[in-house]
């Protein structure tokens, strides 16, 4: 017997089943935005649990891998809802708060984990000693961790990292720094670009959302010395910081990248750089080892890679520190069955598997330290620069200024959610040209400060 989620709709999907020798058959229905894949039954399946996850290259690949969990735990049948990420987003939010059920396991990032856990809508997780919390990287697990107790598990970790092609800049006789400054992107980016060639010189994420173009233009911006507020909760987008952090991000994009990057987040962003069409790419540095993937990347062999930018002499670069983890709602009917499965798809284990199967190349980076003592791994030319942005980053003290919020690239209250998302709009617009600079950011001022209002922040 094979489960099939169906989404609500009148619409019927395309199904496609597989089949190898040892592989258990996964049923995939594809309805725009939203894929699902049910894992067919083991004749002693005695449990279901829905797992609900984003539509990136190392998900992908963990359902891929499933078949070694079926063999460990016979009894446990998964099946799978993958969405795009603001949907997915949307999407968990909705049924944790509503407790509404839909799902046993939620991928879900270090944003909302401290708030969620706070207020107890998941599940703290115990695991055995094999299991080896210790070995987590700190910067990582402190992130998914309240008053000493972890609340999710990290699937991979990321921070920023500046992407380039080395024989672009060869070719244009230029060098860029391993710790550039935006006057050296800006240069290096003018220097690149071919539009006659499809080839542009910087591509950074446009498409709104607060996790898609509002995390990278945070970053940035605290690397101009802006900040979302300052000590009383004002907002700042009035701020000749944020002005010019916006400003010169919309310029660079308008000469150097590509044509509608407003609809660009990090998958789209991806495939113009695999595809060889961008020069220069700042973003997570989980994307290094996609790009360096001969098997994907028609560039793999010319990839370099730098720090995140900062302004000359600025003290802070567009950095940031993330986590994709999976949590267990504290609605779920099948705790221990999805413990289970956080457990496999988080261990040491499921890393060596990944390694074996695939090269170590793919194991899911930034969460352990054993991976990067592997020799293999550490070899790999993205493995220190990862390791080391990771370590560095602060999200304790993310900007120039102080300010009142935890985070790098968002900033960790209940409300930023809508209010990201609000902003990434104004930003989106301006950057495909329907609001300028001046409007985008006096809209986001006007909307924040009349969400902190509401939200008893400002009195």
């Amino acid at each position: 017997m094979t489960t099939t989620i169906r989404p609500r709709s009148s619409r019927q999907g395309r199904c496609l089943c597989t089949r190898r020798p040892g592989v258990v058959a996964l049923r995939t229905v594809t309805l725009g935005a939203l894929t699902c894949l049910a894992l067919a039954s083991a004749p002693r399946a005695e449990t279901t649990i829905t797992v609900a996850t984003v539509n990136n290259g190392d998900m992908i690949r963990m359902q891929h891998m499933i078949g070694d969990f079926q063999a460990r735990h016979p009894d446990i049948r998964v099946d799978w809802v993958v969405l795009e990420e603001n949907l997915l987003r949307q999407r968990v939010t909705t049924d944790i708060a509503t407790h509404g059920g839909q799902f046993d396991v939620m991928t879900i990032g270090t944003y909302e984990v401290p708030i969620w856990g706070r207020q107890g809508w998941l599940l703290p997780l115990e695991f055995d000693a094999a299991y080896d919390v210790d070995d987590l990287l700190p910067p990582i697990r402190d992130g998914l961790t309240v008053e000493g107790q972890l609340y999710a598990a990290p699937f991979y970790g990321e921070s920023a990292i500046t992407l380039y092609r080395r024989d672009l800049l060869a070719a244009a006789g230029i060098t860029l720094p391993d710790a550039p400054d935006w006057d050296a992107i800006r240069a290096a980016a003018a220097a690149i670009t071919d539009r006659t060639a499809g080839i542009y010189g910087l591509c950074l994420r446009g498409k709104p959302g607060w996790g898609e173009n509002v995390a990278l233009l945070t970053a940035m911006a605290n690397s101009y010395g802006a900040r979302w507020f300052d000590m009383g909760w004002h907002p700042q987008f009035d701020t000749p910081a944020w002005a010019a952090a916006l400003r010169d991000y919309l310029d660079m994009m308008r000469l150097y990248g590509p044509p509608g990057a407003a609809n660009n987040g990090f998958n789209e962003t991806l495939t113009l750089f695999e595809q060889g069409h961008c020069g220069i790419w700042i973003d997570a540095t989980v994307a290094a080892s996609f790009v360096t993937d001969p098997t994907q990347s028609s560039v793999a062999e010319h990839v370099g890679f730098a720090l995140a930018p900062n302004r000359p002499g600025g003290t802070k670069r567009a950095s940031w520190l993330w986590a994709w983890t999976l949590a267990i709602p504290a609605g779920s009917q099948k705790a221990e069955a999805a413990r289970a499965f956080v457990a496999w798809a988080t261990s040491k284990e499921y890393l060596a598997l990944v390694a074996e199967q695939e090269g170590w190349a793919h194991a899911p980076p930034g969460t352990r330290r054993s991976l990067y003592a592997q020799p293999e791994y550490h070899a790999l030319p993205f493995a220190e620069i990862t390791l080391h942005a990771i370590s560095e980053a602060d999200p304790v003290h993310p900007t120039v200024d102080p300010v009142p919020y935890i985070g790098m690239q968002f900033v960790a209250i209940p409300e930023f959610q809508a209010i990201g998302t609000a902003v990434g709009q104004q930003f989106a617009a301006a950057l495909a040209g329907t609001l300028s600079a001046e409007e985008a950011l006096a809209a986001s001022q006007q909307l924040t400060l009349r969400a902190m209002k509401k939200a008893g922040y400002i009195r």
